[in-house]
């Protein structure tokens, strides 16, 4: 899939720089072409000589090169290429490329391009978690860049957390998926994501921790293997998934009423950590505290069984994807919950508060189906959606084969 496809690779500052050279020899094994921009701060890595050895291809470096400039490099570099890939895409950069700065080459080939753009970050885990960041990371998916990772581990600087480089062959299977074909394309998936909020009075809500970001990682991963994806999704404070139809809802009601309304589909997953109860009764006004401290009655009433409810539907989609969200025996009761919900699949995860599941950015995956179940590693949640999206791939074309 890589074969003849021209990459411009802008290598930013950063110790994981060191996995571009390899990343650079498996891309040209794969019949790719690279180019080079090596920034100030990557330099101080690699070497221009160890960039140049491997791609075959000088390495720019200088915005103010006469010679390159009287070609007008900057312009030829940035539209030359089928893609931009920026790895590692360090914080300066992202910061860069969302404030439009151009004060150098890297910066101002990313301003002067009309070709797609992908960021590999990493940098320290606080970095990456800091406010000023995940403003820059959303702004960017906005204007529709991709992101692949960053992944979670043990990072250069000694602390553990997300903020790692995407090893190598992530980063490969990314490009494929952007080059590759689309096996996906005719196919209509409604996703659920994010939490639901059920009213108790005008200011407070009984809710969860979801924070939506696997629910937008797997429409995402949909899309780029051109489903006509329509998520619905409850709060959350995830920017809305870039080629995705998205319909924000508070309730599980809501919800149900919004994935029926988007009826029919060939795939439906749902992802959603629905709130299994809601009050009663919504009070019109604020509750008070009341005389002698006691709380008010708060009488609750189960909601409607979203997953259960469409995996019986009479516009049933041909594949239903359900989601354990579990805190002890997490396989035993994901396999039971795919009896009871009549579901084809239920992937399962541990949401114990010591994973750090519920707004973190990687996740352990179970896949549970009629024939056992598949123990996935522990993977970025953008990782997750790609791996999902395969594994449905693969379901669809065995289905077109028997």
């Amino acid at each position: 899939m890589l074969a003849g496809k021209r990459i411009l690779l802008i290598i930013g500052g950063g110790i994981a720089a060191y996995k571009c050279l390899e990343l650079i020899r498996r891309l040209r094994d794969r019949g790719a072409s690279v180019r080079c921009i090596l920034t100030k701060a990557g330099e101080q890595f690699v070497t221009p000589l160890s960039v140049s050895a491997l791609s075959g291809e000088k390495v720019y470096q200088e915005l103010f090169s006469l010679t390159d400039e009287a070609e007008m490099g900057h312009i030829r570099l940035s539209r030359e290429a089928d893609v931009v890939l920026v790895a590692p895409a360090t914080a300066d950069l992202m910061a860069k490329m969302a404030g439009g700065h151009a004060n150098d080459l890297a910066t101002t080939a990313l301003l002067a391009t009309n070709k797609p753009v992908l960021i590999a970050p990493s940098m320290n885990t606080e970095m990456w978690a800091h406010l000023a960041t995940q403003a820059n990371l959303a702004t960017l998916k906005k204007r529709g860049i991709g992101v692949i990772g960053p992944a979670a581990g043990d990072l250069a600087c000694g602390e553990i957390g997300s903020g790692r480089l995407s090893e190598v062959p992530e980063i490969i299977a990314a490009l494929e998926t952007f080059f590759g074909p689309k096996p996906l394309a005719g196919k209509r998936a409604i996703v659920t994501g994010g939490p639901t909020h059920e009213p108790i009075d005008p200011v407070r809500y009984i809710g969860n921790r979801s924070s939506g970001k696997l629910g937008n990682a797997i429409a995402t991963a949909l899309a780029d293997l051109g489903a006509e994806v329509h998520l619905v999704t409850g709060p959350t404070n995830q920017p809305d998934p870039v080629g995705v139809r998205v319909t924000h809802i508070e309730t599980t009601r809501e919800m149900l009423a919004a994935v029926e309304g988007a009826l029919p589909a060939d795939i439906l997953i749902c992802n959603a950590a629905v709130a299994d109860w809601r009050p009663a009764t919504e009070a019109g006004q604020k509750l008070k505290k009341q005389a002698g401290g006691m709380p008010p009655a708060l009488a609750l009433q189960e909601n409607p069984d979203i997953l259960a409810t469409l995996s019986r539907h009479a516009q049933r989609p041909a594949l239903v994807v359900g989601f354990a969200a579990e805190t002890e025996n997490v396989i035993e009761h994901a396999t039971s919950k795919l009896s009871r919900k009549g579901c084809d699949w239920i992937l399962a995860n541990d949401v114990s508060p010591e994973r750090g599941v519920f707004g973190g950015d990687s996740t352990t995956i179970h896949l549970i189906t009629q024939d056992g179940h598949e123990d996935w590693p522990t993977l970025p949640k953008g990782d997750v959606g790609r791996r999902l999206a395969s594994r449905i791939t693969d379901h669809f074309a065995q289905r077109s084969q028997s």
